[in-house]
């Protein structure tokens, strides 16, 4: 099954599963993870069901939900089409193997290597959806336990204060699991170039990761945060 696969394809899926986990890990479950935009989106949202708590009616807030289960939706949705796609491929391997041969630098490819890499393919998106899907019912929680929040009049209660705290708890994880989700769409993005060439796929790994760090550690949207920091 594995014959095809040389030192250089071995060494950039290596590369690749390194990457993904390392910075996973170093992203989400490090000390590094409190200076993320994460971290500093995870507070925002425990201040935004604070102030829920203080509004009647909560139109404000089932509104900005409607919005997020809009956005995880899509997502969750296009992945169906994207796996639909992916599982067509499978069936044309040796078409596909053809027509990429044509390209620059590809590498000369079997069909049953072509099948692998589209397997691989399949692997990574079948994940995405998984926590596309689980951010979406999150999403649901968080609208149930802001719909059984106490009234305006009630908002420093002690119940009131658990009902906010579970909320911003819920919409969390849903934040949580749904960068899981888009972080495996940019590694599916560089797991394309091995459709090319395994040193191709190890270049664009190593630049998704350069990507996700700058947004996630470095970008204007993050300083905009610190800069209008929370009271």
């Amino acid at each position: 099954m594995l014959e095809w696969m040389g030192f250089s394809d071995a060494v950039a899926v290596g590369w690749f599963l390194f990457l993904w986990v390392g910075y996973t890990w170093y992203a989400d479950l490090s000390s590094a993870h409190a200076r993320s935009i994460g971290a500093a989106m995870n507070l925002r949202r425990h201040a935004w069901m604070m102030q829920s708590l203080r509004r009647d009616g909560r139109i404000v807030d089932s509104n900005i939900l409607g919005n997020l289960l809009t956005g995880v939706g899509f997502f969750a949705s296009t992945t169906i089409f994207v796996l639909g796609g992916l599982i067509a491929m499978l069936g044309v391997a040796e078409q596909g193997a053809e027509a990429l041969s044509h390209l620059p630098l590809t590498q000369p490819t079997q069909a049953t290597a072509w099948e692998v890499k589209v397997v691989c393919l399949l692997v990574i998106f079948i994940y995405a959806f998984f926590k596309f899907a689980w951010a979406f019912r999150l999403a649901n929680y968080c609208s149930i336990t802001v719909g059984t929040m106490p009234p305006a009049a009630e908002h420093d209660t002690p119940a009131a204060i658990k009902a906010a705290n579970a909320a911003a708890r819920l919409t969390s994880l849903s934040g949580h699991h749904f960068n899981r989700g888009l972080r495996a769409y940019f590694f599916a993005l560089a797991a394309l170039g091995w459709l090319v060439n395994p040193w191709l796929f190890a270049v664009m790994t190593l630049g998704v990761v350069i990507v996700l760090y700058r947004r996630e550690f470095r970008s204007h949207a993050l300083r905009a945060l610190h800069d209008n920091a929370l009271p």
